[in-house]
């Protein structure tokens, strides 16, 4: 996504933000759904790219699986970061104050589908119920509150602001792993929050070996 589209992403961003709804995992392409139920889920876990992986959208892509069920499956790509954003502004496009607003986030490509929709995938120590919890370590949460809480500093200790996010239908990703299109690895914090954007794809890929 070209970096030409923040400033149509952020004057969208407000409404969207304020959408506290449950997302459906939607596919973004064409697949048929398989019937046999998959024999693990694998929710907050990571999701890793092959190095011949021929979709485009996810060349290299290491995806954090937010939810994964009999019904589908829910991420966001977590190493490919758009730009800086100022908080000041983000606040400002939402309708609220920007005085006295400092810093910037680092905005993230999250996924094709949906992308003017915001998400923040941040550590359980954020006082507030998620919209989507994932475990005891994670969640996401779409609210104007927690863009203003990182603002003042009062946030979560680790965060990812996306936009967009990756989706499958029921069976849908179980037949992408069969195809060998995908590798599982266990979330690892560095790879998921830290800034070392370009090497998290071979970090995370490193990974696949453990046993999870």
């Amino acid at each position: 996504m070209p970096h030409v589209r923040l400033q149509k992403i952020l004057s969208t961003l407000a409404i969207r933000l304020a959408l506290a709804c449950m997302i459906l995992p939607v596919s973004g392409g064409v697949a048929e759904t398989s019937k046999t139920r998959p024999h693990i889920f694998l929710t907050g876990k990571l999701l890793v790219a092959q190095p011949d992986m021929s979709d485009p959208r996810f060349q290299e892509a290491v995806i954090f699986l937010a939810r994964h069920d009999e019904t589908g499956a829910f991420g966001l790509i977590v190493n490919r970061p758009l730009g800086a954003v100022a908080y000041a502004t983000i606040v400002k496009n939402m309708g609220a104050d920007p005085a006295r607003i400092k810093g910037k986030s680092t905005l993230f490509y999250g996924g094709p589908i949906d992308p003017e929709r915001g998400f923040i995938l941040h550590s359980n120590d954020y006082p507030h119920s998620p919209l989507i919890p994932v475990n005891d370590r994670y969640s996401i949460t779409i609210s104007t509150d927690i863009i203003l809480a990182l603002a003042n500093g009062s946030g979560p200790k680790n965060s990812i602001f996306a936009i967009g996010y990756a989706g499958w239908r029921e069976g849908q990703l179980e037949q992408e792993i069969e195809r060998n299109d995908w590798v599982i690895a266990p979330t690892n914090e560095k790879v998921l929050f830290d800034q070392k954007f370009e090497t998290k794809w071979k970090r995370a890929y490193n990974l696949r070996f453990i046993n999870i």
